[in-house]
């Protein structure tokens, strides 16, 4: 189906939607990490259709000197969208949105971070959206989360993120391009798993309040699976680097402890 064609119907009488999943069913997600060897961090999703790049330096001597920050590094994010990446070219220079989501996703990852570790420094993560197909900012945080481990960033917990939409009325989550464009409605959200913090919550369209606490239930579903590949995806990308393998077993215990996985004190159940 081309992208500049409204289909007949977002949901289907079946109850599907227009690329065949279920409404509380996400796209297929891969996730890689290391995929930059010049990068102090790098990752790479593809969302469906939807292919970025992220990529971390630093922390590192930060330019303009003036941004400077005296108690924590500087977290600076540059998303950005590949002329090609859409149906109709882009033009190259950054866009008012590319800006935007820029801010959004700082936002959303900086409450993650351990920046006061690094001080008058600056962590830089650059995102580049080489194909988008809908839910760009989503992924673009998941990558540049696993990016930002990859790099060696103290961080409190990685950081997934999904989009939860209204299509025909029906709550969809992980939405495409057609649903983007055509659908009610979106809410952007991403999460810090480890203390269930939302760091990122917008709202485009209208929602009662009755579907946007449904709504934002979804999305923490979606993120607890999305957190799941992340972690997979780490342990995948360090395991490869085990030096011997009698090793990975004691090697994996310890990075499930760095993932936040180690077994907690039986108070923090009650």
């Amino acid at each position: 189906m081309s992208p500049e064609i409204k289909p007949d119907f977002l949901i289907s009488p079946e109850g599907l939607r227009v690329d065949g999943r279920r409404p509380d069913e996400l796209r297929p997600i891969e996730l890689e990490v290391g995929v930059l060897k010049t990068a102090d961090g790098s990752a790479m999703i593809k969302q469906g259709k939807t292919h970025i790049i992220a990529a971390v330096y630093g922390p590192r001597e930060l330019h303009p000197r003036h941004l400077t920050l005296n108690d924590k590094a500087y977290l600076r994010c540059v998303y950005r969208m590949a002329t090609f990446s859409v149906p109709d070219r882009k033009r190259p220079a950054p866009s008012r949105r590319e800006r935007e989501i820029s801010m959004v996703i700082t936002n959303a990852l900086e409450p993650a971070l351990f920046l006061e570790e690094f001080p008058r420094t600056v962590v830089d993560v650059f995102i580049q959206v080489i194909q988008a197909d809908g839910g760009t900012r989503c992924a673009a945080i998941n990558a540049a989360s696993l990016a930002l481990a990859d790099a060696g960033i103290p961080m409190r917990s990685l950081v997934p993120a999904v989009a939860v939409g209204k299509a025909d009325g029906v709550l969809i989550v992980d939405l495409g391009d057609a649903e983007d464009k055509y659908g009610e409605g979106d809410v952007p959200m991403a999460v810090l798993p480890s203390t269930g913090e939302i760091t990122l919550l917008q709202q485009d369209g209208s929602f009662t309040k009755e579907e946007l606490l449904e709504a934002i239930q979804m999305g923490l579903n979606a993120c607890t699976y999305i957190h799941e590949l992340q972690k997979d995806a780490l342990k995948r990308a360090y395991l490869r680097k085990t030096p011997e393998k009698e090793d990975e077993d004691e090697y994996e215990d310890d990075l499930e402890t760095d993932l936040g996985e180690s077994e907690l004190p039986e108070e923090a159940d009650e």
